[in-house]
């Protein structure tokens, strides 16, 4: 698993179902022509995103003679430009809704890795294109 540089660049993480929520309070209940941002008030360094990863590998689905996913970490050149920190203010949704993300990065992240690992026709596809036959039915 390639890291870029010292994976010490910081970005706010969201599970993907508190995204959808935060979206539809907005879509029901939003100002129109307001902006609204969405975060998870999770600011954490990828380094440590990906250990959560393996941790939820290596639980989920255990490699042979006790080792961790994290031994395939290869740490890369980054790329120029990376940027060190990404960051929200999500405070308007926070104040105006009362929304804040139900999952925790922790079990976000694990949530996440198990609906891949039960979902690996989806993946496939994806990665072998095939969702682009969907795409087109749906949008042609």
């Amino acid at each position: 698993m390639p890291i870029y540089g010292d994976g010490l660049q910081i970005r706010d993480w969201l599970y993907v179902e508190d995204h959808v929520d935060a979206i539809s309070l907005i879509l029901e209940g939003g100002k129109k022509g307001e902006t609204y941002n969405i975060g998870g008030s999770n600011e954490i360094k990828n380094i440590d995103i990906v250990q959560m990863v393996c941790k939820a590998l290596d639980s989920i689905k255990p490699l042979p003679k006790n080792k961790s996913y994290f031994e395939q970490v290869k740490f890369i050149k980054d790329r120029p430009g990376h940027d060190q920190r990404y960051a929200i203010d999500s405070s308007k949704i926070n104040r105006e809704f009362g929304w804040q993300a139900r999952e925790t990065i922790e079990s976000g992240i694990y949530k996440t890795v198990k609906w891949y690992l039960e979902n690996t026709k989806w993946l496939d596809d994806v990665v072998s294109g095939e969702y682009m036959n969907w795409v087109k039915s749906q949008y042609n």
